[in-house]
């Protein structure tokens, strides 16, 4: 059992931190590690010429090629904006003249098992499906590795409009978001569901939703809405607060669903380079972080989309009436990364005495079919009967020495409407 959750553990975080594919997508606090993580590597270093994109890759190419250029990166919920700036140099007033190349921002979203390599050209990830230059020598490359190829990237790209304000960073215009559209039939749904939906919930994923609703013994499969009604209420009908009155308040009554969302992250991301770090990764941090998602004596069950969610106690009344555990998945090691594949049993091999049981039964079985070869005819003649609409089937059936005919008559009197046979 330690050994299984040391493996989904590794998975979980290897998103961003090495070759290893996630059997779940990113989340807000890995985006954000991603993105600190290219401004440290990429702090002082210029990069050139054009952006490379894969064969393999269905995403558009990047219309970008610079002399000179820095990156830099920020994130916002489950995406991440990389800013391509053009370095001026001393001959930039003719270049002027012939057009200067303008900044780009290029928005990625991981998917699943997208995460950032700065690495030497030579040692190039198996998955780098954009990768960025350096003009030093030996050259080396930023590159964006998808082994499932789930995520994409979006040239001259923008925020994505249909996601609501980032948990982390944007916390109050997030809390308005989803108090202000409460009404929404998004929040009919399980809770547990509603937290996936990131047009309220931008940037939380599978282990963010399972530890919130955790700390907060919340039933996963309890209406959205319920659960968060009070909160809309209670924010409308007090008044402000002193900073002294509202510290105090926190520590009687303990925070609520939508600050965990906002706090939750944030602790993951004070786990600093534990949780992106190519070079080294420790998963030992995070592991213990963990109180409930993937941890021994949790209980897990697919939602309404299939997702798992682990719990304890009672899931709630709006769980899935044919909900099931989720089949044990085992990790299988492969050059260039991991991949998951469902668990199956070894196959019992048959014993001497069972081999034996199985031989004499097949030879008692062929002993008493009767042995079929040149010698077996079968004919069969239909001829119509002389009178009423009758039908008569003549069969001869011959082996061997030994003969036997049957003779079938179907046949239909006009006296009556009965069949017989």
């Amino acid at each position: 059992m330690v050994a299984n959750r040391k493996h989904k553990l590794e998975l979980l975080l290897s998103i961003s931190a090495g070759p290893i594919s996630s059997p779940t997508m990113p989340e807000g606090p890995e985006l954000h590690l991603a993105s600190l993580f290219v401004n440290r590597v990429c702090k002082g270093v210029v990069f050139t010429g054009a952006v490379e994109k894969s064969e393999v890759s269905k995403c558009p190419e990047v219309p970008f090629a610079c002399n000179a250029y820095c990156i830099s990166a920020a994130s916002r919920g489950k995406e991440v904006m990389l800013t391509l700036t053009p370095i001026k140099n001393e001959g930039a007033a003719s270049t002027a003249k012939a057009g200067l190349v303008q900044p780009m921002n290029v928005v990625l979203r991981f998917g699943m098992s997208g995460f950032f390599r700065f690495t030497s050209v030579e040692e190039l990830p198996k998955h780098a499906h954009l990768r960025f230059y350096t003009n030093e020598q030996p050259h080396r490359a930023l590159s964006f590795v998808d082994a499932r190829r789930f995520g994409s990237w979006q040239p001259n790209g923008t925020w994505q409009p249909d996601r609501g304000p980032c948990i982390m960073f944007e916390y109050q215009s997030f809390r308005d978001n989803v108090l202000s559209h409460l009404s929404d039939r998004a929040f009919d749904r399980p809770i547990c569901e509603t937290l996936l939906n990131q047009k309220y919930f931008n940037g939380i994923g599978n282990y963010l939703r399972a530890e919130i609703l955790h700390r907060l013994n919340i039933s996963p499969f309890v209406k959205a809405r319920s659960v968060l009604e009070g909160l809309q209420s209670k924010e409308f009908s007090e008044p402000a607060k002193s900073d002294s009155e509202e510290k105090r308040e926190v520590k009687s009554e303990g925070p609520d669903l939508l600050r965990l969302c906002h706090t939750v992250p944030l602790e993951v991301v004070q786990l600093g380079g534990k949780g992106y770090d190519p070079e080294k990764a420790d998963y030992s941090n995070f592991e213990a972080w963990l109180q409930c998602y993937s941890v021994e004596g949790m209980k897990s069950v697919r939602d309404h989309n299939g997702r798992t969610i682990w719990f304890k106690g009672d899931p709630g009344p709006l769980a899935p009436k044919d909900s099931k555990s989720p089949k044990v998945k085992k990790i299988i090691k492969k050059e260039g990364g991991d991949y998951i594949e469902q668990k199956r049993l070894p196959k019992k091999k048959p014993t001497q005495a069972a081999k034996r049981d199985v031989k004499k039964a097949k030879e008692s079985q062929d002993d008493t079919r009767p042995k079929k070869g040149r010698g077996t005819q079968r004919k069969q003649e239909v001829v119509p009967t002389q009178t009423g609409t009758g039908l008569n089937v003549h069969r001869k059936h011959s082996t061997g020495d030994n003969k036997s005919e049957t003779f079938i008559s179907l046949h239909k009197t006009q006296d009556t409407s009965k069949q017989w046979f």
